[in-house]
């Protein structure tokens, strides 16, 4: 029997602290003199009316979330901080559609950064500060943040970790589920701060380099100009971002052991040598090839090269330069890169590079195995075996995420888009990277898309962020036996 009063019960408060953070934008609407301030102080109010008031009727529910209660908190969670989420923009006018509106709050959350906006510019700051406010919450994950301020979360809160934390496997640096969250977020907010210090330095306001290091720590992509990075035309910016796109998109355990000097860990696992193997490889690709085709400097080639290829490979998804423009060999390139994502336990989306490990290694030795068929041959990660589950459930993932893919593409492309245009979309809102190719490019965004495939591209964001099987077994009626 499922717990339907607990499931309440987290939502009132989850909404709690969603209405308490939406008031930490009024400061900053009131500072730069905008009227927003009215539209978010009356959006703070409803949800968190609607919040206390949920949680305070359902505060008598019995204290144990199994593993269905688990997943449909997390599902749940998305959903219904977006929708509250796409408040202040609605009663604002800035997004005066509230499919618009939506699809823009739910890109934020899961760290897509597909946006509509044609003139990010005129929006106001307070608004602003919150597009960005959503993508550094959903980063690190709404549950997480949960079970590292809620001590009532804490009872069952393993369920709820497993449901959200991406990854094959979820990292615990401790026993207790609710002091990993602390530790998590502990280094989440520690890198944000360095960052905003290191962009300030670098001649970046302060609104901006809040705005910007909120996004780049949560692989989101948001911005608060137009052209995005592309505006500060600064290499010590550019750099910057870079160095914190890479940490992201690293699993936080293994920044965890770094912080704490055990860099011995952190060059041991066979994942973040893999992760950071790929990304040199395709920098010294894409490089070269530039120098050869684009009148640049080395330095300005490797610069947009490294970028761009941190930007796509931890699905934060910023760009210094249209990879349209360069040759079509590039663009293949970029494109191929939005299907790696950050290492599992980091805040990248996509496959994720520990899945594209172990799959490379599996299918390596299913060679060995036809050529010794009686022969026991494991694979192996970090010179430990790999359970055959494991290995079952990245092959079940992949196939799913194709499979996704493909009918994805066929229903953009029955909406009358291109080839490039359905499977950029698709493949940028799954992986939640954000700018695609075709005509969701680096150089236009999603406002053109009719709104039934506005609502069908969240929802690939939402099952892409909670990687598939979160979502997905809702669907299944084995799901809902008692």
């Amino acid at each position: 029997m499922i717990n339907y009063k607990i499931i309440f019960n987290i939502i009132g408060l989850l909404l709690l602290i969603e209405g308490i953070f939406m008031l930490f934008c009024i400061p900053v609407s009131l500072f730069y003199d905008e009227h927003d301030f009215i539209s978010l102080a009356l959006s703070a109010s409803i949800t968190i009316s609607v919040g206390t008031i949920t949680w305070f009727l359902t505060r008598d529910a019995k204290k144990n979330i199994g593993k269905r209660e688990g997943y449909i908190i997390v599902c749940l969670a998305w959903t219904v901080f977006s929708f509250f989420g796409s408040l202040p923009f609605v009663i604002s006018g800035a997004i005066p559609d509230f499919t618009n509106a939506f699809f823009e709050t739910i890109s934020g959350f899961t760290t897509t950064g597909a946006s509509i906006l044609n003139d990010i510019e005129a929006m106001p700051r307070g608004l602003l500060f919150w597009r960005s406010m959503t993508q550094w919450l959903g980063g690190m994950g709404i549950i997480v943040m949960s079970l590292a301020i809620l001590p009532i979360l804490g009872i069952g809160g393993m369920q709820l970790f497993i449901a959200e934390v991406p990854g094959p496997v979820p990292d615990k640096l401790h026993p207790r589920i609710k002091e990993t969250a602390k530790r998590l977020w502990g280094i989440y907010i520690i890198f944000t701060g360095i960052e905003v210090l290191l962009l300030l330095f670098g001649g970046m306001n302060l609104f901006d380099a809040i705005c910007h290091s909120f996004t780049t720590m949560a692989t989101g992509g948001y911005s608060t100009r137009q052209a995005g990075i592309a505006f500060f035309d600064s290499p010590y910016i550019h750099y910057v971002i870079t160095v914190f796109m890479f940490l992201a998109g690293t699993n936080f355990t293994l920044s965890y052991f770094a912080l704490h000097g055990k860099f011995d860990k952190v060059w041991k696992n066979e994942e973040f040598r893999f992760y950071a193997g790929f990304i040199l490889g395709f920098v010294l690709l894409i490089m070269v090839v530039l120098l050869l085709t684009q009148n640049q400097t080395i330095e300005k080639s490797f610069r947009h090269a490294l970028f761009q290829v941190v930007a796509i490979s931890t699905t934060t998804g910023f760009v210094t330069a249209n990879y349209l423009n360069w040759i079509p060999f590039l663009g293949v390139i970029i494109f191929i890169l939005m299907f790696f994502g950050g290492s599992g336990g980091s805040t990248g989306g996509g496959v994720k590079i520990l899945r594209v490990v172990l799959l490379l290694k599996n299918s390596y030795l299913e060679l060995k195995r036809l050529i010794h068929p009686n022969a026991v041959i494991p694979v192996r990660l970090n010179r430990e075996a790999v359970s055959p589950q494991i290995i079952t459930n990245v092959l079940a993932f992949v196939v799913f995420y194709m499979l996704i893919l493909i009918f994805g593409t066929v229903v953009m492309s029955a909406l009358g888009y291109d080839m490039d245009t359905s499977l950029g979309a698709v493949a940028a809102t799954l992986g939640n990277i954000g700018p695609g190719i075709g005509g969701v490019g680096p150089a236009h965004n999603y406002f053109h898309i009719p709104d039934f495939g506005k609502w069908f591209l969240s929802f690939l964001m939402l099952i892409g962020r909670l990687e598939l099987f979160t979502v997905l077994i809702l669907f299944s009626p084995a799901f809902w036996k008692k």
